[in-house]
């Protein structure tokens, strides 16, 4: 057992810190930023050692987008200390929802192409999973921009990339990551709710 928690250190952490992540996410704290920052780093290693290279790109992008969300959530702030933002969450309509569908879609598409070609060129293994590895990635940059931006149905989205992640990851053999996406699923079940539910009280 002691073995095994030194070999998988790494992703140990990164499920306990994305555990909390999510938690902050659901209670609506901007503490969820500065938590998901410590996440991004070392999933960044854990994918690049499974040789999945986008999820390992997005890691890159969750760092960069964290620091944006900190300001943007902490900017609204009702506390510093409680970690509460004045930020309002907003609802989107059908016809933008379906824009970023769209976009998820395209970026699925341009991802692939880029696994397909890009690790040759950079002397790495190619992509074990080129589809699943694209439409994860797509579909988080998309989610995690909305939930930058506060929009509800952010948690519509994570609730489909989560659980084609789970599947993904039980096939690389990540069981503790895959465990950590089938929590994140119901966490996304469970966001939605509270954070519909904040809305209408909040109106």
């Amino acid at each position: 057992m002691v073995d095994w928690i030194a070999q998988n250190w790494i992703e140990i952490t990164g499920a306990v810190t994305a555990l909390l992540y999510m938690y902050f996410s659901i209670r609506e704290k901007f503490w969820l930023w500065p938590v998901g920052f410590v996440t991004s780093a070392f999933y960044l290693v854990v994918f690049y050692q499974s040789q999945l290279y986008a999820d390992m790109s997005l890691q890159i992008y969750y760092l960069l987008i964290s620091i944006y969300g900190w300001f943007h959530w902490a900017g609204n702030s009702k506390s510093v200390k409680s970690g509460e933002t004045n930020l309002p969450t907003i609802s989107l309509s059908y016809r933008v929802l379906i824009n970023y569908l769209l976009l998820t879609l395209i970026l699925t598409v341009v991802i692939y192409f880029v696994l397909k070609q890009l690790p040759q060129y950079l002397n790495l293994l190619p992509s074990s999973l080129p589809f699943g590895d694209a439409f994860t990635t797509a579909g988080s940059i998309v989610a995690t921009w909305m939930l930058a931006r506060k929009i509800l149905e952010n948690w519509l989205l994570w609730i489909f990339v989560d659980l084609f992640a789970m599947a993904m990851y039980i096939s690389k053999e990540l069981y503790i990551t895959a465990a950590l996406f089938m929590i994140y699923t119901l966490m996304a079940i469970t966001g939605y709710i509270k954070w519909k539910q904040n809305m209408c009280c909040s109106k």
